[in-house]
């Protein structure tokens, strides 16, 4: 099972959450911190993940999620609401890079992605959940490729660059390693969220044209 699909499974699921997308990610300015939670110095992997909860009205959010060298257990530590996201930063909008620093109320973390791919899935699944969940106060995107929000305009390429972004969804979610009993209810989820979000894009085409 990858990384990715065992954050889900032991962080998300038991809390009625489903992930959405996550990255793998390094900072670029270590902060000092002589110890760590487990008591003593040491490496760990940092993932920051999006989640949305399984009930309705929904409540989607952004974790700080880290594994602990010598432990196979993902441990849930900083986490914040997706309305306190304030700013999402790419850093170069001429060129892929893997940099970016996310912008909350009282919070800023400067990151490293593993590659500029996964940074562009993470930065294409996270702008479409802003457009859906947030009515008012959306984040500001900055230094961004158009291809990292998913293409052209919302108006002018909504189907194709909402579609994409559900399937980026999906591929993080049912990667290599995920059971079939999983992975088919996972999709089945998708394939209905990509219809609404067709609709949505088609009744915005029509109310623009």
């Amino acid at each position: 099972m990858s990384a990715k699909s065992a954050i889900n499974k032991e962080v998300f699921a038991p809390h009625d959450e489903k992930m959405l997308g996550a990255v793998q990610v390094k900072r670029r300015m270590k902060k000092k911190i002589p110890f760590l939670a487990t008591g003593g110095q040491g490496d760990y992997m940092t993932f920051i993940c999006l989640s949305v909860t399984n009930k309705k009205p929904a409540q989607v959010s952004i974790t700080k999620v880290k594994q602990f060298e010598g432990s196979s257990a993902f441990v849930r530590r900083s986490q914040w609401t997706l309305d306190q996201l304030r700013q999402v930063n790419g850093i170069d909008p001429n060129q892929d890079c893997a940099e970016f620093d996310l912008v909350f109320d009282n919070a800023f973390d400067p990151w490293v992605a593993g590659s500029a791919t996964e940074k562009c899935t993470f930065f294409q699944i996270l702008h479409h959940t802003c457009q859906r969940f947030l009515a008012d106060r959306k984040p500001e995107f900055i230094n961004c490729q158009s291809k990292l929000l998913g293409g052209n305009s919302i108006l002018h390429s909504a189907a194709d660059s909402v579609t994409s972004a559900v399937q980026k969804a999906s591929q993080a979610l049912n990667e290599r390693g995920e059971r079939l009993g999983r992975a088919e209810e996972k999709t089945g989820e998708m394939m209905n969220s990509a219809q609404q979000f067709a609709d949505t894009a088609h009744k915005l085409a029509m109310k623009h044209k």
